[in-house]
């Protein structure tokens, strides 16, 4: 299959979106998506549905904190999804537009 991406590696259409195409998008920062890392998604997902918008970086970790574990942090995320651009690969793994502060 092949997906039809922005020129950031975004989905054009969200709604396509399902786990096998996190997976394919996955592929990319050399990472095996687990159960976790699907509940992390989906709450991104649930974030840009709820607001209209992708979330930047903190308002994330502040929504992730509330919705998914008080353990989550910036260095948690960072490590678990091999990248130092949090927000930005969150939200294009979760299918959702480019956050509009990240370049």
């Amino acid at each position: 299959m092949t997906l039809e991406l922005d020129q950031d590696g975004h989905l054009l259409d969200y709604r396509i979106w399902n786990e096998d195409i996190a997976q394919e998008l996955a592929n990319s920062l050399d990472i095996q998506l687990t159960a976790w890392h699907f509940e992390i998604l989906h709450a991104v997902r649930q974030f840009y549905q709820q607001f209209g918008h992708s979330p930047a970086t903190r308002p994330l970790i502040k929504y992730l904190m509330k919705s998914v574990s008080p353990e989550i942090n910036n260095a948690v995320l960072q490590q678990q999804f091999n990248t130092g651009l949090v927000a930005r690969h969150l939200s294009r793994l979760a299918g959702v537009p480019k956050p509009a502060n990240c370049l």
